[in-house]
């Protein structure tokens, strides 16, 4: 029997020196009833033939706008006194994140996990296996949030806020894709990635993987039954699993959002833009029982990479790698 898919271990100790390989551990949390939140992502970028490199990538969201920063540092290294990964002197491990991207933009957080981890992929052998080339979970989809940010001399407290704690991988990232995480006050949530996937001169239609929670029992969506309609700073999207279908929006305006350069191993870029502090409504239809209706209120995250550039997004003018 193979053993069980460890939802924390980082991949990147194990590439080949020949490979090329991309990996993240992020954190996402707002703080309730208000506009303001924070996406915190460790990143380990390694191109073939070439040593990996780590960045600690922090974007502090309001109304007014994001204030990013990120810090490229030389021999990231995996696990160690409860660490996951640690990029110069910060880290994220068991229940604690602590790092500093650049002067004057710092953070201290201690997270616990409200639910089991989120495996996007339906088969442990996915997680394994060569394709596909991009693997997603979340060790932590539901997760509640203290300690402190710091940010250009303003110390912002981090009491009870919630979010999520995610972890990807991959050697190459999906050629589009749309990641959405909300959730709700009553403590449902969502969390799913959907993607376009280049094969030879081919691109796939979406493809999605996730789930929702509602009353604390855990429903898969997925699969190609997947309607998209994105643009920047919007997305319409159903979902469905066994039973069930999620019909919803998520939509933020376009200064609330912060656009990065994400480069695959091989040199190639995507232009992503993330809103953590977005709107979210859905409508979640079972079979037997009448329409829910969920919203969340400026704490929803919705993300799209993109290999075009006339998307009018401001982007960081950090390069990936």
């Amino acid at each position: 029997m193979a053993a069980a898919i460890d939802p924390t271990e980082a991949r990147f100790p194990l590439v080949p020196t020949t490979a090329g390989h991309y990996e993240s551990f992020f954190l996402k949390l707002c703080r309730p009833g208000e506009r303001l939140g924070a996406w915190i992502r460790y990143t380990v970028h390694k191109r073939p033939r070439e040593a990996p490199v780590g960045s600690l990538w922090f974007t502090l969201f309001e109304e007014a706008g994001p204030r990013a920063s990120k810090l490229t540092l030389p021999a990231p290294a995996a696990g160690g006194g409860g660490s996951w990964v640690r990029i110069g002197e910060a880290t994220i491990g068991d229940g604690a994140a602590v790092g500093e991207a650049e002067a004057g933009v710092a953070w201290d957080i201690r997270f616990e996990a409200g639910e089991s981890p989120l495996f996007h992929l339906p088969r442990d052998w996915m997680y394994r296996a060569r394709l596909p080339r991009t693997k997603l979970l979340s060790p932590a989809p539901a997760a509640r949030f203290d300690g402190r940010l710091s940010v250009d001399g303003r110390e912002i407290a981090v009491e009870g806020w919630r979010g999520m704690v995610g972890h990807n991988w991959g050697a190459q990232h999906a050629e589009r894709w749309i990641w959405l995480h909300g959730l709700t006050p009553d403590g449902s949530w969502l969390d799913a990635a959907i993607g376009r996937v280049k094969v030879g001169p081919l691109v796939t239609p979406w493809v999605g993987n996730g789930a929702i929670a509602i009353d604390g029992r855990r429903h898969a969506l997925g699969g190609p039954r997947v309607e998209v309609r994105e643009a920047t700073d919007r997305c319409e999207f159903v979902l469905r699993g066994r039973g069930i279908a999620v019909r919803g929006t998520v939509s933020a305006p376009g200064e609330r959002f912060v656009g990065w350069i994400y480069a695959d191993p091989d040199g190639s870029e995507h232009q992503t833009v993330n809103c953590s502090i977005a709107d979210m409504r859905f409508s979640v239809e079972r079979e037997g029982r009448s329409p829910l209706e969920l919203a969340v209120e400026g704490g929803a995250a919705y993300e799209l990479g993109m290999r075009e550039r006339d998307h009018g997004m401001e982007i960081q003018p950090y390069r990936d790698g």
